[in-house]
């Protein structure tokens, strides 16, 4: 069996350091930018979502990424909101435990994909307040899309 530890450690620290002190909707936008700028720069084609108390500020959709990344996005951002990490870090830590979300936390998996890409939107002093989320490329490339851009924009 694989050992997680330092993967796991590793997620929770990008969620612990990945932090803003505010962010409005035009932080949305230069995230949303930055992103999309990295997939065109990599040649990849993605579909990036940013939401923020339940409300869409950015949505875009690179050729080729039709409704199905949308739905990919939705239970992803379910599995943020459910246990208030990156959809990567639960992904990661049901397969250490060696078990499913859908077996472990009775979600439909309809409804729930514990897949990466979706980032907690995270403000220091208020906590989670929305969702990050890019679909299109494998798991951990999606989050590491939105991990990277976090990155750049919060330095």
């Amino acid at each position: 069996m694989e050992d997680y530890t330092a993967l796991l450690s590793t997620l929770l620290r990008q969620e612990q350091e990945l932090q803003f002190t505010e962010f409005n909707n035009n932080t949305a936008i230069e995230l949303g930018q930055l992103i999309l700028a990295k997939a065109f720069a990599e040649g990849k084609q993605i579909t990036v979502d940013i939401r923020k108390n339940g409300m869409t500020l950015f949505h875009a959709k690179m050729n080729d990424n039709g409704l199905g990344h949308d739905r990919w996005i939705t239970r992803k951002i379910n599995v943020a909101h459910h246990f208030e990490h990156s959809s990567y870090y639960i992904h990661v830590l049901m397969k250490s435990w060696n078990t499913t979300i859908q077996d472990n936390a009775f979600v439909d998996p309809l409804n729930y994909a514990a897949e990466g890409g979706c980032f907690p939107l995270i403000v220091k002093g208020a906590g989670m307040i929305g969702t990050i989320t890019v679909s299109g490329l494998e798991g951990h490339e999606d989050h590491e899309m939105v991990v990277a851009s976090l990155k750049k924009l919060l330095s």
